[in-house]
């Protein structure tokens, strides 16, 4: 599969991170969000990703379920020591099923900062006018 082109960014916020994603899909805004995520401890490209995690999430509303997703990738990162850098995110309502891969995090890769959580500061999950959608909360680092 090939990768497609990132489509994500970080915007300022105080002391923590905002992180960004846009894609013509949904599910897509999804997956670079996690990338920019990613960028916030180490350059995604940077990452030798091979080991697969399955990851569900249920939510009232899609931007609660961009909440809970990077939550569930924090989670993920901190438990299993990976570092994800290649998704592929299935939404079908409020529900949303998802692999990560990663790799192991180690003494070659330079690790930056560690995400504490995504929070509901400038939370935002919407269809711009051009039918991208943008995907969009504030991490506490």
């Amino acid at each position: 599969m090939d990768n497609p082109k990132p489509n994500w960014e970080h915007f300022p916020h105080g002391a923590d991170i905002g992180v960004r994603g846009a894609d013509a899909s949904l599910a897509g805004a999804f997956e670079q969000a996690a990338l920019a995520l990613t960028a916030i401890v180490v350059d995604p490209s940077s990452l030798d990703v091979k080991e697969g995690v399955e990851i569900a999430c249920e939510a009232p509303d899609q931007e609660l379920l961009l909440v809970d997703w990077l939550n569930a990738l924090i989670y993920e990162m901190a438990t299993r020591q990976l570092v994800f850098g290649r998704f592929q995110v299935q939404i079908e309502a409020t529900q949303m099923h998802a692999t990560a891969w990663g790799q192991p995090m180690d003494d070659r890769l330079e690790l930056t900062v560690e995400p504490k959580g995504a929070t509901y500061t400038a939370l935002s999950v919407e269809q711009q006018a051009d039918g991208r959608w943008v995907a969009q909360c504030v991490v506490d680092v």
